[in-house]
């Protein structure tokens, strides 16, 4: 029934798999995508449930395969969660015909390289932020990908959500931009969590504050001539992170940690007016304050809008929001805070 030691399920002798033995080619440039996409989650790690929980009969996607490094890990994923097949390794699951992307939830240091196997398997990428902090990734990955004409895109979902749309049809009657502030504190409870690594790309910076670099880069609509960093020491990462970026005659600070109580918010002052979304990354409520006037939007599903997003490229309807330029003017941020950084503690 399976496909080798790895494998689940309904993972047998399905169409194109059946087509390649027989010498055909499977390739992503020329195959139609189908209506659906079949996704496969590479890892079993907690974000994977968002993924899961953007299903839906409306959905354009079906969550078809999983894996770990462990397959007892990912059978047992795949049974409690309804998900057709698991596989031991990634390879395995990149390896399957029936998979026409993946979503890469591995630690930070991971992204890029996985990334490339995926692109080299003909599999459509979407990656969790961030992608990297190296801009020479974020070049090499597109590269890969446009050559393979194939979708790649990094996971910032807030950028998709009803609650950001609102956020910036308001934001212009705050008149010309004085001043942006970002903070996205949470406090990190689990010792054993990849975060606390700095080989896996661990920290508060590359965590939480990648979001407010991502939000205040959004609110100025251009990328940063200057910044400056102060991390906070937690171990061998930072855990806390306090920056500033220079846009000319607007400059945007943030904070952002994780061992501090939760707190996600955006504040925008303007020579007309002040925006701020209470609660602006994680769980949205659909709410954005100008002037102390509360507007409210159905906040909707924003790993759902992030992967309507994702599937449509796929499709060939349109290209994805967050694009090379946005990838790119995000890596040379993070990479110009961390590299630049003083310490503190």
């Amino acid at each position: 029934m399976g496909t080798g030691a790895g494998a689940l399920g309904a993972c047998g002798e399905r169409g194109p798999r059946a087509a390649a033995k027989s010498g055909l080619i499977h390739d992503a440039r020329i195959r139609c995508p189908p209506m659906r996409v079949r996704l496969g989650l590479l890892s079993t790690a907690a974000i994977s449930g968002a993924i899961l929980g953007a299903r839906g009969e409306d959905a354009p996607f079906d969550v078809v395969a999983v894996a770990s490094r462990d397959l007892g890990r990912a059978r047992g994923y795949a049974e409690t969660n309804g998900v057709p097949c698991a596989y031991g390794s990634y390879d395995e699951l990149l390896a399957d015909p029936e998979v026409d992307g993946v979503y890469i939830a591995l630690p930070n240091a991971l992204h890029h390289a996985w990334t490339m196997r995926a692109l080299g398997a003909g599999k459509h990428v979407l990656c969790e932020k961030p992608y990297t902090r190296r801009p020479e990734e974020v070049e090499q990955a597109w590269d890969e990908a446009e050559r393979r004409g194939l979708v790649l895109t990094e996971g910032y979902m807030w950028r998709h959500g009803a609650q950001t749309r609102l956020f910036r049809e308001l934001l212009p009657r705050v008149g010309e931009l004085h001043a942006v502030h970002v903070t996205f504190t949470a406090r990190l409870t689990r010792p054993d969590d990849p975060r606390w690594v700095r080989e896996l790309g661990g920290g508060a910076l590359l965590d939480v504050g990648c979001y407010c670099v991502s939000a205040a880069r959004l609110v100025v609509g251009r990328e940063p001539d200057a910044v400056a960093g102060t991390a906070f020491p937690h171990g061998e990462v930072d855990g806390r992170f306090a920056g500033a970026l220079s846009f000319g005659d607007v400059t945007a600070t943030f904070a952002c940690s994780l061992v501090s109580p939760l707190v996600q918010t955006i504040e925008v002052v303007g020579a007309e007016g002040v925006l701020r979304v209470p609660v602006a990354f994680s769980r949205p409520p659909g709410i954005v304050v100008l002037d102390g006037e509360e507007h409210r939007v159905d906040p909707g599903n924003y790993y759902r809008d992030e992967l309507d997003d994702f599937c449509a490229a796929i499709r060939g309807e349109r290209s994805v929001l967050i694009d090379r330029a946005e990838m790119l003017g995000q890596a040379r941020a993070l990479d110009a805070l961390a590299s630049n950084a003083s310490s503190r503690g």
